[in-house]
């Protein structure tokens, strides 16, 4: 996350932080490079620090980082920094590709579905808006340490433990996320924890792509934390661990788009993941099905998904509709409080 930060700091940060807190005087102006892992015992005022994160490439940094009563290393203005660009960057990611996928691979067929909620993208933009800054919030201390040295990132390709790890680090990351990401997203399913934290996100019974990030905020952390402990725990290379960022992100998206392309016995897509927000108890896992086969949790997609007509059919739906209105009752009781479309309306469109 230091690249990200050395990059925000030298094209609007350093600027920024020379308006919002400019110096009582020019003092830091001459002092000297000092490494950027200066541990939290050091967070008393020291000079600043304009550094690279890493040797592939250097950013020139311009009159503005000298201008702040904030120095780039200052641990405050780290963690302002890191968090502004986790809440914004991570709300710039969410619309251009959860607009993509809406635009371009989003069924909209699914609009007329009997579980699909009025006004629901409205909804889904709005829960997203509330939750990113406090999810944000969550993080952004997780990125300071890792900014100040306590994580196991390395720089250059050459620093990995042994040569060929460069490329195993990117299954390793998966087999390390995946099972505990499972059993989080299970144990939020406990009754004494689903309808205060899980709940929300489970409101989208028909999730559009806007849907991926509309959880409670402490939801969205908690299912998040075993991307963060990677690594503190193992090496990752720092370009390969802001690249799975955006890739986590992009494939939260994904596989609520409703789009289901193929019904891969490994891969936990969107088909899966449909059979999740309809039936509740079934299908936890983020990217393979491997653990909810060894939970017991699987529940394979049924193949009308994969043929459009079925999909879309009436009779389809009413069958998830029973079904699901029948778990529903098992794990949330009588209390809907899902506004949906009223039957007048979803009748004008034809199903297929």
């Amino acid at each position: 996350m230091d690249i990200v930060l050395e990059i925000f700091d030298t094209f609007i940060f350093d600027r920024f932080w020379a308006i919002a807190y400019p110096a009582l005087s020019f003092k830091y102006t001459n002092n000297v490079v000092r490494d950027a892992t200066t541990t939290l015992s050091s967070m008393r005022e020291l000079p600043t620090t304009i550094h690279a994160s890493n040797h592939i490439f250097q950013l020139e940094p311009s009159r503005y980082a000298y201008m702040s009563e904030w120095p780039r290393d200052n641990p405050w203005r780290q963690l302002c920094t890191l968090y502004l660009i986790t809440w914004l960057f991570g709300l710039v990611l969410y619309f251009i590709c959860a607009s993509l996928s809406y635009r371009f691979i989003f069924d909209h067929a699914t609009f007329t579905h009997p579980k699909y909620l009025k006004n629901q993208v409205s909804l889904e933009i709005r829960q997203t808006m509330i939750s990113m800054p406090l999810m944000a919030l969550c993080t952004a201390p997780i990125f300071l340490l890792e900014v100040r040295g306590y994580g196991k990132l390395y720089d250059a390709p050459s620093d990995a433990p042994f040569a060929l790890y460069n490329y195993i680090q990117f299954p390793f990351f998966i087999c390390f996320t995946d099972p505990l990401i499972y059993w989080i997203h299970r144990g939020l399913h406990h009754p004494m924890i689903y309808k205060t934290l899980h709940k929300p996100h489970h409101k989208w019974i028909m999730p559009t792509p806007y849907a991926s990030h509309a959880f409670h905020p402490l939801d969205g952390f908690a299912q998040s934390v075993p991307y963060h402990l990677f690594p503190f725990f193992f090496p990752l290379q720092k370009y390969a661990y802001v690249g799975l960022f955006i890739f986590i992100n992009i494939w939260t998206i994904f596989i609520h788009d409703g789009e289901y392309v193929a019904n891969s016995y490994i891969i936990n897509g969107a088909a899966c993941h449909t059979m999740h927000h309809l039936y509740f108890n079934y299908n936890y896992g983020q990217f393979t099905t491997l653990w909810d086969r060894l939970g017991g949790s699987y529940r394979q997609p049924n193949e009308e998904l994969f043929s459009r007509e079925s999909k879309m059919s009436k009779a389809e739906w009413e069958r998830q509709t029973t079904e699901m209105e029948k778990l529903q009752k098992e794990v949330e009781g009588d209390d809907d409080d899902r506004d949906y479309r009223d039957e007048s309306r979803r009748l004008q469109k034809k199903v297929l």
